[in-house]
């Protein structure tokens, strides 16, 4: 979607937003086409995209682990439970993230506008890029979720998915401030990235509160530079 110019920076996200309803009722009908997706091995290379952050700067992934390990963070859907309550545990692990030498940068679903208000409501310390064509998720292995990944916890009329149950649920949260967008069954993971572009360490959820522990991305970050001088990793006892 185009935005005037003259758009107000909040009128830009509620037209977005609109538009991103309508997305989530059109998949949320036809129910997930695509198998779920196993993501990047470790050790292959981390696909080096370019997408815009939540400024619209375009930003090449590879520039995150040029200096040190990155974490990728792949998103659920900006109006997604499980994605708030992500934004929280990596709020407050984020410290403890840095001091493992780890840069965090999210992979979202929504424009950059989009993209900027929810990391302002959610007090992000991370850029937020966008994906909204999912082609990071894809070239990183994430496809799409069965409905009981998503909705295991929910009422098993849920499960199938019917459009008319689908517009109920979205006023109801959209009557609750955060209304259902963009892919309701698009999948997720985490990946730590090493400075040779490789991946050090592959988390791929499998339901959609499977949050990783940090420790697992901060003792991977620590081994990832333990390199010795001839270029050979160390042992992982020496680790």
């Amino acid at each position: 979607m185009t935005i005037p110019d003259d758009e107000s920076p909040a009128a830009a996200v509620a037209a977005l937003t609109t538009e991103a309803e309508f997305e989530w009722l059109e998949r949320w009908s036809a129910g997930p086409l695509e198998p779920p997706g196993r993501g990047v091995p470790q050790g292959s290379p981390a696909p080096d995209l370019t997408l815009p952050d939540e400024t619209g700067t375009l930003r090449q992934l590879s520039e995150f682990w040029r200096s040190g390990p990155a974490l990728l963070v792949f998103w659920r859907h900006f109006g997604c439970g499980c994605a708030a309550d992500r934004a929280r545990r990596l709020v407050a692990e984020y410290p403890e993230l840095v001091a493992a030498g780890l840069t965090p940068v999210i992979i979202g679903q929504g424009e950059p506008p989009r993209a900027d208000a929810y990391r302002t409501a959610h007090t992000l310390p991370c850029p937020v890029l966008s994906d909204p064509d999912h082609a990071a998720y894809r070239a990183n292995g994430l496809g799409q979720w069965s409905p009981e990944r998503v909705l295991y916890d929910a009422p098993d009329i849920y499960l199938d998915h019917d459009r008319a149950l689908g517009a109920t649920f979205q006023v109801e949260r959209r009557l609750r401030g955060r209304p259902l967008v963009d892919d309701p069954w698009r999948a997720t993971g985490e990946f730590l990235v090493a400075t040779d572009g490789t991946v050090a360490l592959p988390y791929v959820y499998q339901y959609c509160e499977d949050f990783p522990d940090s420790r697992l991305f901060t003792a991977a970050a620590r081994r990832s530079r333990a390199v010795r001088s001839d270029g050979g990793k160390v042992p992982s006892s020496e680790a």
